[in-house]
């Protein structure tokens, strides 16, 4: 399936970043069946893609990507190895307790200056798994805040570009963030 017309939009205006910005490696953490993934590899970037179901890096796999089963919280790769970070609606199931060590996790494989995607539902602070929940077992959803989500950026990564796109009642939106790594990085 397609992603919305907003999504791609998204995604081509981080891609672009990261082409003028002479990168050329980018991990998709999160990558589900790799769509977004086959979008850079296809325009000749080199693409590594994780994500925690099996099933799905083995669909990834079947697409010609470079796929691994690994959690977020514990990205197995050497540091600074990428010029980008892609995340589309996965960080979105990180309890707010864990966030810090996954934005941790993520500076530690960009290379310095490098760029990363944030995107994921939110608008509100609320936590916990959603009944209404079509997936079995139900997953936990994380929302933050446009201030919130700021803040939690803001503490690994400067923010390059955060912008709120307006999806329902309620305050809810999708939050947009491009950020970018500190040149000087103390580990």
């Amino acid at each position: 399936m397609e992603p919305q017309p907003w999504k791609l939009a998204e995604r081509q205006r981080f891609y672009e970043l990261v082409r003028v910005a002479g990168g050329t490696t980018l991990l998709d953490i999160g990558a589900g069946t790799g769509v977004h993934a086959e979008f850079f590899k296809d325009r000749g970037m080199s693409v590594v893609c994780t994500d925690l179901s099996p099933r799905l890096v083995e669909r990834c796999r079947q697409k010609g990507l470079i796929a691994y089963v690994m959690d977020f919280r514990q990205l197995d790769f050497p540091e600074a190895l990428f010029d980008a970070v892609y995340a589309m609606n996965c960080l979105l199931h990180v309890p707010r307790s864990d966030l810090q060590t996954v934005l941790l996790a993520i500076g530690r494989v960009l290379r310095p200056g490098g760029l990363f995607y944030w995107g994921q539902y939110g608008g509100r602070d609320e936590e916990g798994v959603r009944e209404d929940d079509r997936y079995v077992p139900k997953r936990f959803f994380a929302s933050l805040s446009n201030e919130a989500i700021e803040r939690e950026a803001g503490k690994q990564f400067e923010i390059a570009d955060f912008h709120a796109i307006p999806l329902g009642p309620d305050g809810f939106v999708y939050q947009s963030l491009t950020l970018r790594a500190p040149v000087s990085v103390q580990r």
